[in-house]
């Protein structure tokens, strides 16, 4: 029987491989990370190599402004849970786009955040929220890689496989990555109206925050389509 796959579990191509460790201390050093980082990084990973370069030698995929490479990350866990600040770390200390492929326990899990250069300050890097897939066996059937012209297109590619919501006919990554958030603000609304609804004990407060849940279910069932 053929092992479960998801499309963001990706067969990188041979030539892209760097397979290199990367020790924590190095990440300590170029990100600054505090005490509380550090015993994260202890307690919770046991291992960080730097497994793919996707550059234009290793894809033939010519750069774009914002990604000039795509790293790629594979993260041994010796825990189930990783505690998301390791990888804003990570990702605060090496200044290209990053796609982990977190492993526990014979299990792997890619996840990645929406990264670009600050607009005003081209040095600094912009994060958006972590976007991940299920956990898969390791062995499950690995995706080929998408088709793009160029790493930027590629990129887009590899996160909106991630990313929880399909795109509109021509909406591009950060417009998607926009909405996303946005549907997660709303959905907290939504979350905190139904509670105060459950809570209110007054029949004319009740119709009123009805007609309110009403209103924000219909604009998150808007923004999610």
């Amino acid at each position: 029987m053929s092992q479960p796959t998801h499309p963001a579990f990706i067969s990188y191509p041979k030539q892209a491989t760097f397979g290199r460790n990367l020790p924590k201390n190095k990440i300590y050093e170029h990100s600054g990370a505090n005490t509380r980082l550090k015993e994260l990084f202890v307690e919770q990973v046991e291992q960080i190599v730097w497994q793919y370069k996707l550059a234009p030698e290793t894809t033939n995929l010519p750069a774009k402004p914002g990604v000039p490479e795509i790293q790629v990350f594979a993260i041994q866990l010796k825990t189930p849970e990783l505690n998301l600040d390791v990888l804003r770390c990570i990702d605060g200390a090496v200044q290209f786009p990053i796609v982990f492929e977190l492993s526990f326990d014979g299990k792997t899990q890619v996840v990645a955040a929406y990264k670009r250069p600050n607009e005003t300050d081209v040095s600094r890097w912009v994060l958006s929220e972590y976007f991940a897939c299920g956990w898969l066996p390791n062995d499950a059937q690995r995706a080929a890689m998408p088709l793009a012209l160029d790493l930027g297109g590629l990129y887009e590619q590899l996160l909106k496989r991630l990313i929880p919501l399909p795109a509109r006919g021509r909406e591009g990554l950060a417009d998607l990555v926009a909405r996303v958030e946005l549907v997660a603000s709303k959905q907290r609304e939504v979350d905190k109206t139904a509670s105060r609804l459950s809570k209110e004990k007054q029949f004319n407060r009740k119709v009123e925050i009805n007609a309110a849940l009403r209103q924000l279910k219909t604009e998150l069932e808007q923004l999610s389509h």
